[in-house]
C-alpha cells in the first residue's frame, strides 16, 4: 500500500522515519518544502497534496489542527471519488470533524504519536470510525509496529492521552535537563551530567515497565531512612513537584479541548 504525508514536520518526520524500515512506497509534502531533504535522505519522494490524495491509499494528515480544513476542502472531490485511509493526527481534531472537512465519510484513523517513534520508542494510542476494516487496521498496525507501542484507546481519551504521552517527551527534556543542571552545579561535568541523567530516566522507565510495580513502591524502594534520596524527595515535594506535573497535563489537555472547538 502506497503511504503519504501531508505536512511533514518534526512528527510527521518521525513517523516517516519509523515507517521508512517498512516500505519505500512513501510519498510527503510540505508547505514549507523542508520535507524535500527528507525525502532525498530517506529515498521517498517528494510530491504535492493533490498528487498524495490521488494516488496513495494511506495518507498521514501531519498539519496543524487550524490548517487542516482549509487542507481537505481542496481534496474533497478526490477523496469522495477515491476513499482512502486517513490517519490524523491533529491535536483537538475529532473523527467527525475530518469527515466535515472532507465533505464524505471515509475511513479515519487517529492518532497521538510522541516523537520517540522515529527511534521505535514511541506511544501511539489511537482510534478510528466503523470504516476501517479490521484487516486494514491490523495492516497498518503491522506497517507502524516498528514506531514503538500502539495502543487502542476511546476516542473521548485520545485528548488525555495527547497531553501525556504526546506532550510527555517535552517534560521529560525538562526534567532531563534540570537534573543535569543540578549536577553540573554540583561539580559534574555537563556532558556526563546529560548522559547519567538521560540514562537514569530510561533505566527507571524500563523498571517499571518490566515490573509494573507501583512508582510509589519503587521510589521508596530507593529512599534509604536518613538517607540522601529521600532527603532530594522533600526538596521536590516542597517546591509543588508533583502537583506542577499534574497541572502541565491538565493545563495541555484543556489546550488540547480549545483546539477542536
Amino acid at each position: 500500500m502506497k503511504y503519504g504525508f501531508i505536512g511533514c514536520g518534526n512528527m510527521g518526520g518521525a513517523i516517516v522515519r519509523a515507517l521508512r524500515k517498512k516500505t519505500a512506497d512513501i510519498m510527503i509534502t510540505d508547505r514549507s518544502g523542508k520535507g524535500k531533504a527528507l525525502a532525498e535522505e530517506m529515498g521517498i519522494v517528494y510530491s504535492d497534496n493533490q498528487t498524495i490524495a490521488s494516488t496513495c491509499d494511506r495518507i498521514f494528515l501531519a498539519v496543524k489542527p487550524q490548517m487542516l480544513a482549509n487542507c481537505l476542502l481542496p481534496l474533497a472531490d478526490i477523496l469522495k471519488e477515491k476513499k482512502p485511509l486517513l490517519i490524523t493526527m491533529a491535536a483537538g481534531l475529532r473523527i467527525s470533524q475530518i469527515e466535515e472537512f472532507a465533505q464524505c465519510r471515509l475511513p479515519v484513523i487517529r492518532i497521538m504519536p510522541n516523537t520517540p517513534v522515529s527511534i521505535g520508542k514511541g506511544v501511539i494510542p489511537y482510534c478510528c470510525n466503523d470504516l476501517v476494516a479490521k484487516d486494514v487496521l491490523e495492516d497498518w498496525r503491522n506497517d507502524l509496529r516498528g514506531c514503538g507501542l500502539l495502543d487502542p484507546l476511546d476516542e473521548h481519551l485520545i485528548d488525555a492521552a495527547s497531553a501525556l504521552s504526546g506532550s510527555g517527551p517535552a517534560y521529560a527534556y525538562l526534567f532531563l535537563e534540570a537534573l543535569a543542571d543540578g549536577a553540573v552545579a554540583c561539580g559534574i561535568p555537563r556532558a556526563k551530567a546529560l548522559e547519567y541523567a538521560a540514562a537514569t530516566l530510561v533505566g527507571a522507565g524500563e523498571i517499571y515497565l518490566s515490573t509494573k510495580q507501583n512508582p510509589g513502591a519503587l521510589k521508596d524502594a530507593v529512599c534509604s531512612p536518613g538517607g540522601s534520596t529521600i532527603e532530594g524527595i522533600r526538596a521536590l515535594e516542597q517546591h509543588g513537584f508533583r502537583g506542577a506535573v499534574i497541572d502541565c497535563v491538565i493545563a495541555a489537555y484543556k489546550r488540547n479541548k480549545e483546539l477542536g472547538k
